[in-house]
């Protein structure tokens, strides 16, 4: 079993570090501040084809596959956890296209979304929770020669930006039937909500979208009819999880090396605390779960571009990186002491930033029911 990557992945790994310590690492603490991704980082991302990677080449894309894709998330996730967060989504608002769209469909979208110029998200949760897509309100009347959507989804991440939203909804003709459609900004009834105010990952657009009947025409429906949750659930499962654990690797990556730096350099006792067993202890804790995170994760990515069954894995990989993002970044604010407190270092970003992985495309909890469901499955005797 050979765990190194390819030559073309490794190009790529080189170009995504590149883009991230040149084009983000200087603007990392601006996107903090002001709480915004200037969109010029959008068209640089799009200029470096990072959009495009899961796209086949059929239509504009790389086609290089999950593997490809988490290496990148990582790489831009060890700078600003921000924006990797803001590149998972628009991939995962691509996703539902390259699997359930119609040819039309691919034709129409893909190549400007490869492209950069137009963005994509998932629309699913709603104020009513999250983690049982089935209580969602957001209804669909069929009229016509199209259908009527009314609702309200919540935390959704690219509400204000995206182009485009992929919509679950349930029928008002069979309220337990949910189906897919394909939202545009600008169609009538179709608007942005309000922008939250996040205690991390601050840059990352979260909000709300709002579908007051919204007139949806036919041929946006995405997938077959009744089709919606299926959909949903494999862009969430298969590549949402995906990407958080690819932004949880690069988040406690970025810890590590905040925190070997410092304590080389912080000086007690008249040497570096980098000598005292306490804090290797500590750095040696960091490293285990960043190798067991990128061994799961890389792992479920590779299940996925074979075609192999992988929605377990990834809930795995989803569940551990993300849950050790958050005791790497506490162990890094520990071994900066009250630095570790203070806004001049960055640990405490990454802190706050880890919180949100946790819940993001399924919570812990709903995690582990993934997991006990293969657990029960695959061990029975």
């Amino acid at each position: 079993m050979d765990f190194r990557f390819n030559e073309e992945q490794e190009m790529l790994r080189k170009a995504a570090r590149e883009f991230a310590e040149e084009v983000l690492a200087p603007r990392a603490e601006e996107i903090e501040e002001n709480d915004e991704i200037p969109t010029e980082i959008f068209k640089e991302m799009a200029e470096r084809d990072f959009f495009a990677v899961t796209v086949p080449e059929e239509y504009g894309g790389l086609g290089l596959g999950h593997v490809a894709r988490m290496i990148i998330l990582e790489e831009i996730s060890r700078v600003s956890a921000a924006v990797a967060m803001m590149l998972q989504v628009f991939h995962l608002g691509i996703h539902p296209l390259i699997t359930f769209g119609s040819e039309e469909q691919k034709q129409k979208y893909l190549p400007d979304l490869a492209a950069g110029k137009i963005l994509a998200t998932v629309a699913i949760t709603e104020a009513t929770g999250g983690s049982d897509p089935t209580g969602i309100q957001t209804t669909a009347r069929p009229d016509g020669d199209g259908y009527i959507l009314n609702g309200r989804k919540v935390f959704i991440t690219g509400a204000k930006v995206a182009d485009i939203a992929v919509i679950l909804a349930k029928m008002n003709d069979d309220p337990g039937v949910f189906s897919a459609f394909i939202a545009e900004k600008g169609m009538q009834g179709y608007r942005s909500g309000r922008t939250e105010v996040k205690m991390g990952l601050k840059g990352s657009d979260t909000g709300d979208i709002i579908l007051e009947d919204c007139r949806i025409p036919k041929e946006n429906l995405l997938g077959n009819p009744g089709a919606g949750l299926k959909i949903s659930l494999n862009a969430v499962g298969e590549v949402g999880r995906a990407g958080m654990t690819g932004c949880a690797m690069g988040l406690i990556t970025a810890c590590i090396e905040a925190s070997v730096s410092f304590a080389g350099q912080r000086v007690l006792g008249g040497k570096p605390i980098s000598k005292l067993q306490g804090i290797q202890w500590k750095l040696a804790e960091m490293f285990a779960d960043l190798e067991a995170s990128r061994l799961m994760g890389y792992r479920a990515a590779a299940l996925k571009d074979a075609g192999q069954p992988c929605d377990a894995e990834f809930a795995t990989s989803k569940y551990f990186s993300c849950e050790a993002a958050v005791r790497v970044a506490k162990l890094a604010c520990d071994i900066h002491g009250a630095y570790g407190y203070m806004k001049e270092y960055p640990v405490q970003r990454y802190l706050r930033d880890a919180h949100l992985m946790i819940p993001s495309a399924g919570t812990s909890d709903i995690m582990k029911l993934v997991m006990a469901r293969t657990v029960m499955k695959r061990y029975a005797v």
